[in-house]
């Protein structure tokens, strides 16, 4: 696969101007409901503040597009460099990532400050018709920024949940939930194949997406819907926290050395489950999918459930010519949705949770990274993660494919991350 493949942008110059401007507006609005130390504050060191969020997304469009392409271009402040770099080693030194939460100042106020003046000269250049590679770095960074509001409010909910008072971040009533008991897991039978996979289509992906490539599947079976917190309630009943032989070795370290009992955010009280949300601290819901769980939990309960986890191949092939449709940021639940009792086949495909494979986050054939510092996007994080898919109920709309790989390690809980059931058939 050529560079130029990569990256590629199908909008006109008009809709990709829209394309920022929305997608900008809506990282001010999630921000918001934020006071400046709301903003501030990093709840552990895999967490980042609000604020560096607003900041680092700006920056990404400053450093990999206006000072580029921009000649008369005004840097906001220098020191900006290395405040909200992450992990560009390419473009110069950086806050380390664990103490994020030291930049106090400057304020939220000056933060916003510096996102009009990098909106400004985007719109400026933009309305020169820029070459192809602008608008393709332009449209990164729009996908960039939506990654980050995810990221935004999974991090705001972890430091939500760190405060005795478990305050909301909207709307701290319940939301309204389906009564209707789910039937127990079906199973819908994919037979052997050799199938496509990756991105391969006009439109925007990222380099990890691609090339589009050959792949065998063997005879496998995909359950129609989420496992639920009821499900999960179970295997805690049974004593699945404290059986080794469920776990891989890795996990099970994790187990001990940190307490494990539970989904992240679960608390009993008064005799029934409850757990934080960005509603606040709420009564769980027993057929909602169970979220806030490591690979390593996924893989246990598939273990005991006598299934396993797909593979990603398996997920893509199960996904394609699926619309994509689901309970994403734009419905405003911020928490999964239980699966219908009344729809037969696969459903929860997008949205709701991310779904982890069992497929280690690793370049496709022929795959190679992109020239420049946008070269270290994703593959020099091959290694050591694994592969989610599907969206979760606070991924932007519009930000999903069937291709989308997002990757996390294997002990990471605070994303909204749950599980779907395989076997082999």
């Amino acid at each position: 696969m050529k560079t130029s493949q990569l990256f590629q942008t199908a909008l006109e110059p008009d809709d990709l101007q829209t394309f920022f401007h929305d997608v900008r507006q809506t990282s001010e609005r999630l921000g918001e409901p934020l006071s400046d130390a709301d903003a501030t504050v990093q709840s552990m060191p895999d967490a980042s503040p609000a604020k560096w969020h607003l900041a680092h997304t700006t920056w990404f469009f400053e450093a990999m597009v206006l000072k580029p392409f921009v000649p008369a271009y005004k840097t906001f402040d220098e020191d900006f460099n290395f405040l909200f770099n992450s992990y560009y080693e390419t473009l110069g030194a950086r806050q380390p990532r664990p103490r994020r939460g030291m930049i106090t100042r400057p304020a939220l106020s000056h933060i916003l400050d510096y996102r009009k003046h990098v909106d400004d000269a985007l719109d400026a250049l933009l309305r020169t018709s820029p070459g192809r590679r602008v608008a393709e770095l332009v449209e990164l960074g729009c996908h960039h920024e939506q990654q980050h509001q995810e990221l935004l409010l999974t991090d705001i909910l972890h430091l939500f949940a760190q405060n005795p008072l478990h305050p909301a971040y909207r709307d701290p009533g319940p939301v309204t939930v389906e009564t209707a008991v789910l039937p127990p897991l079906s199973f819908t039978e994919f037979d052997e194949a050799i199938v496509e996979i990756g991105h391969g289509s006009v439109g925007f992906a990222y380099d990890s997406e691609g090339p589009r490539h050959r792949a065998l599947v063997e005879p496998f079976r995909l359950a129609n819907r989420l496992v639920t917190n009821a499900e999960w309630a179970d295997f805690i009943d049974d004593g699945g926290y404290k059986k080794s032989l469920l776990w891989l070795s890795e996990g099970w370290a994790k187990v001990q050395a940190e307490g494990w009992s539970q989904p992240l955010y679960w608390e009993e009280r008064g005799g029934q489950n409850w757990t934080m949300t960005l509603r606040g601290f709420q009564p769980l819901d027993p057929t909602a999918p169970v979220t806030h769980i490591s690979y390593f939990e996924a893989d246990a309960f598939a273990t005991w459930s006598g299934k396993r986890l797909p593979t990603e191949v398996e997920w893509e092939t199960a996904a394609q010519g699926i619309a994509i449709e689901g309970n994403f940021l734009d419905t405003h639940r911020l928490r999964p949705k239980p699966a219908s009792p009344h729809v037969g086949g696969l459903q929860q495909m997008f949205g709701d949770v991310w779904e982890w494979t069992r497929s280690a986050f690793l370049p496709y054939p022929r795959f190679r990274t992109v020239e420049g510092a946008v070269g270290e996007y994703n593959g020099k994080f091959m290694s050591g993660q694994f592969v989610l898919r599907g969206g979760s109920c606070v991924t932007p709309p519009g930000h999903m494919r069937a291709s989308y790989r997002n990757f996390f390690p294997g002990h990471a809980r605070w994303q909204f991350s749950g599980l779907r059931l395989a076997e082999d058939a």
